[in-house]
């Protein structure tokens, strides 16, 4: 897995599986020992990653905490992975527009999300964005969490304070 993550950064989802399989120390037949075909690995891949990156965003959350403690928590986590591991977070982002992602696949990451997206739900619930459809609301969400990560990533010194800011812009949308 990690190595077709490498190989999506650095030449897309077109990349050939014998290019996954070389980068991955194996012969390609060996490759299809595990996935059907190269569909069966990116939807793999992508559930994968979705839900590692729901574990790390979710680990030792304040349960009993306050909604909004909760909800920063999720969010400093979530840029804490992603910024811990970009390859995953750029091989992730083109998995995310890919047909090769089936429904079944993206229903299995939503359940993996489900947690964070019942805080988040909870947040709206009385906010501006409580009538907008939830498919915008996360759309828009991803795209401020996309410029907090670039962020975070090009000024590593101020990481802490672009991650806070972010936060204060996605709590002002929400609630």
């Amino acid at each position: 897995m990690a190595a077709a993550a490498r190989v999506i950064v650095t030449h897309g989802l077109n990349a050939p599986t014998a290019l996954i399989a070389q980068e991955a120390g194996v012969s390609n037949g060996s490759l299809f020992t595990y996935f059907e075909t190269k569909a069966d690995l990116l939807n793999q891949l992508y559930l994968e990653l979705k839900s590692g990156m729901a574990a790390a965003a979710s680990e030792g959350l304040p349960a009993g905490a306050a909604l909004r403690e909760q909800v920063f928590h999720v969010w400093s986590k979530w840029m804490g992975w992603a910024v811990a591991h970009p390859e995953k977070r750029r091989a992730l982002s083109q998995l995310v527009v890919s047909d090769e992602i089936t429904p079944t696949t993206r229903a299995a990451a939503h359940r993996a999300m489900a947690g964070i997206a019942g805080l988040l739900e909870q947040s709206r619930a009385n906010g501006p964005m409580r009538g907008v459809p939830a498919g915008f609301v996360y759309a828009v969400l991803n795209a401020l969490a996309e410029a907090t990560m670039d962020y975070m990533v090009q000024d590593p010194t101020h990481a802490g304070e672009h991650c806070k800011v972010g936060f204060d812009a996605l709590w002002r949308v929400l609630n």
